[in-house]
């Protein structure tokens, strides 16, 4: 691709994310998301090959879904209402199709299927922008109509987010798939507690991406897609691998890494509102993605590929780290200590 055009794109990505996330009337609202979705797609279909091509088609068909029923649910919110604002939306019909927009707009289950095919049939980078920055403008809009949406509904389909994205993830040997079920994993916490703190979701979202970048990263630096080539990737670069050991911890959420910040703070905030079997409930679920964290690592540095003794090993790559992977793991790994100033914010 040209740089012009990648030019373009990009600006194009900027544009539409700025005009969503600023936007009071919905119709700017879908405008956003539409430019958004228009200029990811090129990005997508880049590498010319048939899996490319398919997650393109996929994603367009799955995105023009979900912003003609946000279209919908707007026009049948100020049909009855009159109103076009955003934060208005009191229409129990337009929130509760606004509701499965935003499922569909950010793969959570039953919504789901299109995400783990789509980041397969992308390359790493732009699977890391699926992942994060396109994901932000549906999380806006959704905080945005906090108040409005039914908190049974989202319960339940955060559950089922959890327990899917954890389950469909064991099995696994692409990593992107993998990643793809922790995303949907991930994304049932933030849909559980939008109702209840709304700046939480948003928490949980922001240090989220944070890891997710250090993943893809790394991933893409040692160029592992599959679990076989991640058995050899610690030749390559030790450092890196080690990080990437240390992140995958911080993405299950164990302490005292930064992942389990957002979810100390959201079972705090289930147990304050009287939710203490729900909370039980989506941690447990959360276990399942544990294992498949642990396989990654597992494959990543303490199994080795069979070999034969004419086998060539790869060797150390003597380029240093690049500067962005240094910050962005080390954020990724150690911003649990600021959890009391974490904690006043929300």
């Amino acid at each position: 691709m040209k740089p012009q055009a990648k030019l373009i794109f990009t600006t194009s990505l900027l544009l539409g994310s700025s005009i969503t996330i600023s936007s009071n009337h919905w119709v700017m609202a879908w405008t956003g998301l539409e430019i958004n979705t228009l200029a990811v797609l090129p990005l997508i279909s880049k590498p010319h090959h048939p899996r490319a091509i398919e997650a393109a088609t996929k994603y367009f068909l799955v995105q023009a879904a979900a912003s003609s029923l946000i279209l919908f649910s707007s026009i049948t919110n100020a049909w009855h209402t009159g109103q076009w604002d955003i934060t208005q939306l009191t229409h129990p019909t337009s929130s509760l199709l606004l509701t499965a927009a935003i499922a569909m707009k950010l793969g959570l289950a039953p919504f789901h299927f299109w995400f783990p095919e789509v980041l397969q049939g992308t390359s790493l980078p732009i699977s890391l922008l699926l992942s994060t920055a396109m994901k932000f403008p549906p999380i806006t809009l959704l905080f945005m109509t906090s108040n409005s949406l039914n908190p049974t509904m989202l319960t339940t389909m955060a559950i089922l987010s959890t327990a899917l994205g954890g389950w469909m993830g064991l099995n696994q040997t692409q990593i992107r798939k993998i990643l793809a079920f922790s995303s949907i994993s991930h994304l049932g916490w933030m849909a559980l507690i939008v109702c209840y703190s709304p700046k939480l979701t948003l928490l949980n979202f922001y240090l989220y991406s944070l890891m997710t970048a250090a993943v893809f990263l790394i991933l893409n630096t040692v160029k592992a897609t599959k679990l076989v080539t991640l058995m050899t990737a610690w030749t390559k670069n030790p450092p890196l691998n080690i990080a990437l050991l240390l992140t995958l911890l911080s993405l299950a959420g164990l302490p005292p890494l930064t992942g389990f910040l957002p979810k100390w703070l959201i079972i705090q905030e289930l147990t304050k509102q009287g939710m203490a079997l729900t909370a039980m409930t989506i941690s447990l679920l959360s276990l399942l993605s544990l294992f498949f964290y642990l396989r990654l690592m597992y494959c990543a540095a303490i199994t080795l590929p069979p070999h034969t003794t004419s086998h060539m090993k790869q060797w150390h790559i003597n380029k240093p780290t690049n500067m962005l992977i240094a910050i962005i793991t080390t954020l990724a790994l150690t911003l649990l200590p600021l959890s009391p100033m974490l904690s006043i914010i929300t």
